[in-house]
């Protein structure tokens, strides 16, 4: 008798007992369930662009009207999560309402993503943060894939890079990113000064999310729920046992701190994840929210310490955090420009919930999508897989020093 996976083929039961065992904010649990229960349907087959050209308009008529054109459709490279393509539309778009090309970006999901989110909270997210950070602007969203193959949103196409010109790498998701001596101060005082302002946007402005639940000062339920999300994540998608994993999920669940201010988390707050003008050095774009919540500001700056986006100074002498400055002056900058204090022992405990994060999505999706070929980018998420024991070494130093 064969052995069958209950991850590759997820009877209702098995997808009813991960849900029960792991309870988390209800837009994530509806899209973590609908990826289980499409999980035994096809993988990802190459799209033509007019295929997606043809959902695109399906989705741009059932929101404006008058007439438009779609022109200029180009696939973007770059990331490991999501389908991104590049087009121009002509429409009746001005604020004077007279006709424009305006460039935008389609953002679709594949069957499966390495990081299964929701567009939904993507749109809603980058509409408050206007005028907050800079960030593309929003236009419409597919959140079930009625127009479109998959889920999706589409949003302004913003000029600048993810990383300087020059730089020769082959690295992904920012790994490895060097800025040089002149840009990293530039954009490392920007990039902490605007994290700041994302974690200080007023109460008032928070509590108009719709997707996304509360986080109370003083409660830890939020943070609770999102070691909820992360171990629902590796329970659906891991290969196999991982001690480690066990342990620090337990540990996370038992030692969740209270909230002692209510931000908006980015969620993957680091270099690679701002676009920015290489002739002047000014960041033009934020860009991958999918994962923003509403918590602890300690998780964004925890994630940006990740080991994997550091790298040594030229004279060799100073790690330098995000690619951007030494941990002293980095967790400095940032309590100047927030006005809000880095506790360690806080930050301690999200530098162990970033890693299992990690892990979740690297060795527990990254290895299921690839395996199971459910994405276009199953090359890099096998990669992924890869790297995930350094990040687990990295998760088992901080308990051994903290727990």
């Amino acid at each position: 008798m064969s052995f069958v996976d209950p991850r590759n083929q997820p009877s209702a039961a098995f997808i009813e007992g991960v849900r029960r065992r792991f309870p988390i904010e209800p837009e994530m649990d509806r899209v973590l369930t609908r990826k289980m229960q499409h999980r035994a349907g096809p993988g990802y087959s190459p799209l033509s662009l007019p295929t997606i050209v043809e959902g695109l308009q399906r989705l741009i008529a059932s929101n404006i009207g008058g007439s438009f054109t779609v022109s200029n459709a180009r696939w973007l490279t770059g990331g490991a999560s999501k389908i991104q393509v590049a087009f121009d539309l002509e429409w009746n778009g001005a604020a004077d309402g007279g006709r424009c090309l305006t460039p935008m970006v389609l953002r679709m999901e594949p069957p499966e993503s390495v990081v299964e989110t929701s567009r939904l909270r993507e749109f809603e997210i980058l509409k408050t943060m206007s005028g907050v950070v800079p960030v593309p602007p929003c236009y419409w969203v597919d959140h079930e894939g009625a127009f479109l193959p998959y889920p999706a949103l589409v949003y302004g196409f913003v000029t600048g890079v993810a990383k300087p010109t020059k730089q020769a790498s082959t690295q992904v998701t920012g790994i490895g990113l060097n800025y040089g001596p002149d840009l990293r101060v530039k954009l490392g005082h920007q990039f902490l000064s605007q994290l700041g302002r994302i974690h200080t946007v007023p109460a008032n402005v928070i509590g108009g999310l719709q997707h996304f639940s509360p986080a109370m000062v003083g409660s830890n339920e939020a943070v609770v729920r999102q070691v909820n999300w992360w171990r629902r994540v590796w329970e659906e998608d891991r290969a196999e046992e991982e001690p480690l994993m066990t342990a620090a999920g337990n540990w996370l669940t038992r030692n969740a701190p209270v909230i002692d201010h209510v931000s908006i988390v980015h969620g993957d707050a680091r270099g690679g994840n701002v676009l920015f003008n290489e002739e002047n050095g000014q960041i033009t774009a934020w860009l991958d929210w999918e994962l923003a919540y509403l918590g602890d500001r300690h998780q964004d700056i925890a994630w940006s310490m990740i080991n994997a986006f550091r790298h040594m100074s030229e004279n060799g002498r100073d790690e330098l955090i995000g690619g951007f400055f030494p941990e002293t002056q980095y967790l400095e900058l940032y309590e100047q420009g927030s006005g809000l204090k880095i506790d360690r022992k806080r930050l301690a405990y999200y530098q162990v919930l970033v890693s299992f994060m990690s892990v979740s999505i690297c060795l527990g999706t990254g290895y299921r999508v690839a395996r199971n070929g459910k994405t276009h980018q199953d090359v890099v998420c096998a990669w992924l897989s890869m790297i995930s024991y350094g990040i687990m070494e990295q998760m088992r130093q901080t308990l051994e020093e903290y727990a």
